[in-house]
């Protein structure tokens, strides 16, 4: 402050922020040191892609794993390849155990020989998807244990003597 300012306008001038006081240094410093995020080119404001905001609200709400069991059905020919593909399609996950339900015996007994393979593709590619075992069934045939002419316990057995 110099000499030539009377007291009350000093006065004036340091209330109303407009000179320097050591008050207004402390309170200038509290402020920026909570808009940190404000400021141009402080750390964390580069711009971000639409997929990184996509990939931090997924995982913000909860959704990676079920988007992850999304992709691994839409994505199962990549895995698995075209051929394997057209004759096998997932059906069920629950609890770790991936479901897949073969055309033939044939393709499922095939397939249960690449299991290692196939569970360890579909580890890598989707960790999310929470996928540790896959069972492989054939097609659904029709069961003759049930319905109106099932007979109750072992049913007939060899009667030739």
């Amino acid at each position: 402050m110099t000499d030539d300012v009377p007291e009350t306008v000093a006065t004036y001038l340091r209330l109303r922020g407009l000179e320097p006081s050591p008050r207004a240094a402390r309170r200038r410093k509290r402020v920026a040191a909570q808009d940190d995020d404000k400021m141009p080119f402080a750390p964390g404001r580069d711009p971000k892609g639409v997929g990184d905001v996509l990939a931090d609200l997924t995982r913000q709400s909860g959704w990676d794993s079920q988007l992850a069991r999304e992709d691994l059905v839409l994505q199962w020919e990549q895995v698995t390849g075209a051929e394997t593909a057209r004759h096998a399609h997932p059906v069920a996950l629950a609890d770790g155990l991936l479901t897949v339900q073969c055309d033939s015996t044939a393709w499922a007994k095939n397939l249960q020989l690449m299991r290692a393979e196939i569970v360890t593709q579909l580890m890598r590619r989707f960790p999310d998807a929470g996928v540790q075992n896959v069972r492989f069934v054939g097609p659904d045939v029709p069961s003759w244990k049930w319905g109106p002419r099932a007979v109750p316990g072992r049913g007939p057995r060899d009667t030739y003597g």
